[in-house]
């Protein structure tokens, strides 16, 4: 499908589209898809448009706004790490605050397995990877635009056509980066249908594109398998002495409190009740595992017996009450004792 084959003002809105001569993308029907860094190394040729990256001047951090993201909790997190580990594994990526913080720290050299059970959330770090300077001109092109509520329903609402698939991964993705970025609190929200539907935000400024540490995710994703799939497909991967970091939509702390719609399925206490089967099967063998949530019942219930199991305070920055906003207590279990851990070479 050309660019001419779109609806008029499609065509319109994105000045330097990519013709559209890719294959479309799918959403896997069952299980997961697995998107492998495109690398001599791993017999795929090389990549479409290899970065020569510069020298690293700061730091890789999320390229994405993300609910309950960890970036304040980084150092009670690093803190309860295994001391050595040999790969890295995180199925509820969201925003990757830890992955991003540990590869900038040259923690994670054996490499890591990322995934989610959210497609697009998947194709976006794919782009990141592969596409990087592709990614940062469509953004570029994209920032003139922010503030107008009009363009912001109108891009948000692709996922409504029957050709969105059918665009270009790095189109969707530089789509996915600017509504995260101007959608009100940057909530990726979807309805049951699985389509975004987070509103506009009135935002006095917004940055919608940041080169230098957009190049620096890129270059942590460089030798990182990226997985579209249940935080069970782990399970698949995992082995002894991996190092595994569950972050999955928190139980409600209230009947009010029950935002866990980053996936039009949804996690309910069924769910919960699955990952902590999955986190005593990665234990027996002999993963290093931490989980957070909300500090709850049925949390605290689901978990007891695990080595840490403690409580930390954490910053609560959305909620539509301005007064119940603040400091709330959240969970961390281990399945270790951080003093203890090590890895034979």
């Amino acid at each position: 499908m050309q660019i001419a084959d779109l609806p008029q003002q499609d065509a319109l809105h994105l000045p330097k589209l990519y013709p559209r001569t890719a294959a479309p993308t799918r959403h896997p029907p069952k299980g997961y898809a697995i998107i492998r860094p495109q690398c001599p190394q791993q017999g795929g040729g090389p990549r479409p448009n290899p970065t020569p990256f510069p020298e690293r001047l700061v730091p890789a951090r999320p390229f994405l706004k993300w609910v309950g993201g960890k970036g304040q909790l980084l150092p009670e997190l690093t803190s309860r790490m295994p001391s050595r580990f040999r790969r890295y594994h995180e199925p509820f990526l969201g925003g990757g605050a830890l992955f991003f913080h540990l590869a900038s720290q040259g923690r994670i050299p054996y490499g890591a397995v990322l995934s989610d059970v959210n497609p697009e959330l998947i194709e976006c770090y794919q782009a990141v990877r592969d596409h990087v300077e592709e990614l940062i001109t469509l953004l570029r092109d994209l920032r003139p635009r922010f503030g107008d509520k009009a363009f912001f329903y109108e891009i948000r609402d692709w996922d409504r056509q029957p050709e969105f698939r059918q665009r270009p991964l790095v189109e969707r993705a530089a789509r996915t980066i600017f509504i995260n970025r101007t959608c009100y609190n940057g909530l990726y929200r979807l309805n049951n249908k699985g389509l975004f539907n987070a509103p506009f935000g009135h935002y006095k400024r917004a940055l919608i594109v940041d080169p230098p540490h957009m190049r620096e995710a890129s270059r942590a994703l460089q030798a990182v398998e990226l997985r579209i799939g249940d935080f069970s497909s782990v399970l698949a991967q995992a082995t002894s002495h991996d190092f595994v970091y569950f972050d999955p939509p928190y139980l409600p702390v209230s009947a009010t409190a029950s935002f866990t719609a980053y996936t039009h399925q949804g996690f309910a206490e069924a769910e919960h009740r699955r990952l902590a089967e999955v986190f005593k099967l990665l234990v027996q063998r002999k993963c290093y595992v931490m989980l957070s949530n909300s500090y709850t019942e049925l949390a605290r219930t689901l978990y007891l017996g695990q080595p840490i199991h403690e409580s930390i305070l954490a910053s609560r920055k959305i909620n539509c009450d301005g007064r119940k906003r603040g400091e709330v207590e959240e969970l961390i279990v281990c399945s270790y004792d951080q003093r203890r851990t090590s890895v034979r070479s």
